[in-house]
Formats: C-alpha cells, structure tokens, sequence
C-alpha cells in the first residue's frame, strides 16, 4: 500500500480505467471446403430459428429433455444427443456463452444466467481456439475479457477462483493475471479516494488541482463508493 501512497494521482487514474485492447484484424483464408450439416441441427434451425439460427443463444439446463417432449416424432434420442453436443461444442455457440448472454428456453425466453464457472471456461476455450489459429499474442485481451466475467460474476475473487479453477497450470496462470491486475486497480482506486478525502476539495476542484478528467474521477470514486456500499450491505439474492 505504501507504493499506492507514492502514487501520483493522475496515474491511480489512469490505471483504473482499463481499456480493451483491438481484436487484431483476422487474416483472410482461402474459403473451406463446406462441411455437411448435421439434419437434426438443421431441423432445430427449422424449428427454432431464435436459438439455432444466424445468431445463437445459450440453452436453457434441460433443453434437450425440453425438446424430446415437445417433438417426440421429431427427434430421436440418440441423434438429438450427437446433434446437441456438436451444437453446444461449436465455436459460435461457445462465443455466445462467453459473452455472458443470459440461458433461453424453446420459446426464446431468458431464464436464468450461465454460471460464472461455464462463462469463464466458454472464454478460456475460444482464446485457445483462436490463438492456434493466429501468430498475434491474444492473451492481453483475454485478461481484459476475464477480468470482466470476474466483475460481472458479482462473486469476491477467492470465491470466484474457486468455482474456476482447474488441474491445469497454464489456464490457472492466466486467471492469477487477471485477478492480479483487478486487485492492483481496486487498491489504485482505493488510494484516489484517500488522496481525494485527504484534500478536501470538491470532485471539479480536485480534478482540476490535478489536472484530470473530471468525468473519469467522478465515475472512479463512484465506484469506489458502490463497491464499499457493496460491501457493508452485501446481496442476498442467490446466483444461480
């Protein structure tokens, strides 16, 4: 903390704003040779165009029992199984999930949310397909991305780490990165708030005594502000 406290504030401001680094642009590929549709996934497609169409949705947990009742002349089990797992392996599908959207049901209706744990292992498993097809270094907008799920998740980052975490090394570093540029930037915030009270000045004073944006400190101590709230009155709803 002694090195926060040496901090000048503008770079505790600075360091509090993350910006998300550019996807790099994606090479073009000699177009592949079209692969043969699975006729259940096409038949979803049919049915369900909302879920299985241009745009993919989580699944609601049960689906498949869900569309085994509703369309017992329609899908066999042991197709609609194979069809469902290559649905839900799919890079579009996984992408979907990574971004946090919330589980439909048939009829298109949110819900519930995906777990964290499914979120950040949907992340983990598009950056791992997408870096053994590029030559850029995509881990600095993977931590940004994971460090946002964490966010997201509302979870305190022990428990989060917990539900996460798996045998592999490798993937464990890379949540340990993330964790580790949260918490330098939680104590940062922390730190402009200290040096803000210490001032005495108003937000616009305080900002121009230090020659920063006045927006970018007030949504800062703001945060600081919900985060403490957050933590004296802590949610009772349950995450499923």
């Amino acid at each position: 903390m002694q090195a926060m406290q040496n901090t000048a504030p503008e770079q505790m401001l600075d360091a509090s704003a993350t910006a998300v680094p550019a996807e790099p642009k994606r090479k073009q590929h000699a177009p592949r040779q079209a692969r043969e549709v699975n006729p259940v996934l096409e038949k979803l497609f049919e049915l369900y165009p909302n879920l299985f169409g241009a745009k993919f949705l989580p699944l609601k947990l049960g689906i498949f029992h869900d569309l085994l009742a509703r369309h017992p002349e329609v899908f066999k089990k042991d197709e609609l199984k194979l069809a469902m797992g290559q649905h839900a392996r799919s890079t579009r599908y996984l992408e979907c999930v990574a971004a946090g959207l919330a589980r439909h049901d048939l009829d298109g209706v949110a819900v519930e949310p995906v777990a964290p744990e499914h979120v950040h292992h949907a992340i983990l498993e598009v950056f791992r397909r997408r870096q053994a097809r590029s030559k850029d270094d995509l881990r600095p907008r993977l931590r940004v991305l994971l460090k946002q799920a964490i966010e997201n998740s509302g979870l305190a980052l022990d428990d989060y780490a917990a539900r996460v975490r798996v045998q592999d090394e490798a993937t464990n570093a890379l949540l340990d990165d993330a964790m580790a540029e949260l918490k330098a930037e939680a104590a940062k915030r922390e730190a402009l708030m200290t040096t803000f009270k210490a001032s005495g000045k108003t937000e616009a004073e305080f900002a121009d005594m230090y020659g920063m944006d006045l927006k970018l400190v007030s949504s800062v101590l703001a945060r600081v502000r919900a985060e403490e709230a957050s933590k004296n009155h802590p949610s009772t709803d349950a995450l499923t």
